[in-house]
């Protein structure tokens, strides 16, 4: 039979009326004392043996007996080097450098092509995705043997430094496989 736990009566009150036991008095802890005092006997015995058994302090040599050795005196010493003063010459001191000459000739630009798809729509994307990560690309159309592509490409730049420049600014955005390379005039 299952037992019912809500319906089942309160227990009754205890009667206000209570008697106090009285406290139970602390027995003093003998062992514990026996441990504390053999181990201060223990101790000042250790110092009463180790007492006086310190060396003696070396003598200090005294400075009127002997008369302290002067460069002078040893003829094998060399003369002290002449004080030199650096700043100076420093300050005096030139450097050539030879720095070779730049080429007239002007360097091809660069560009840089984050994706390449058979879809326009596909690069439309890649595009709207480089716009929002603050950088303007185009889509170039490219038609061969193996078919019809859409690449997007941003540029040209006048140096690699500029294109690697806005290579970190898309990777910071989570567009990576973007390539450098030279300008094509396509």
């Amino acid at each position: 039979m299952a037992k019912d736990y809500v319906s089942r009566s309160k227990p009754a009150k205890r009667s206000a009326k209570k008697t106090k036991a009285a406290p139970k008095a602390k027995r003093f802890p003998l062992g514990l004392a026996l441990v504390v005092v053999a181990a201060v006997s223990g101790f000042a015995f250790l110092l009463y043996n180790i007492q006086g058994s310190a060396p003696e302090p070396a003598p200090l040599p005294s400075m009127s007996a002997e008369r302290p050795v002067k460069p002078a005196d040893n003829p094998a010493l060399p003369e002290p080097p002449e004080e030199r003063r650096y700043v100076k010459e420093l300050e005096e001191k030139s450097v050539e450098v030879e720095v070779a000459e730049q080429s007239s000739e002007p360097s091809r630009p660069y560009q840089m092509q984050c994706a390449s798809f058979r879809s326009r729509d596909r690069a439309e994307e890649s595009k709207a995705l480089i716009a929002f990560a603050g950088l303007e690309s185009d889509i170039k159309h490219t038609g061969g043997s193996n078919g019809s592509w859409y690449r997007v490409v941003l540029g040209p730049y006048p140096s690699k430094r500029d294109a690697e420049r806005d290579r970190h600014v898309l990777q910071r955005a989570n567009i990576n496989g973007c390539q450098i390379w030279h300008w094509n005039w396509d």
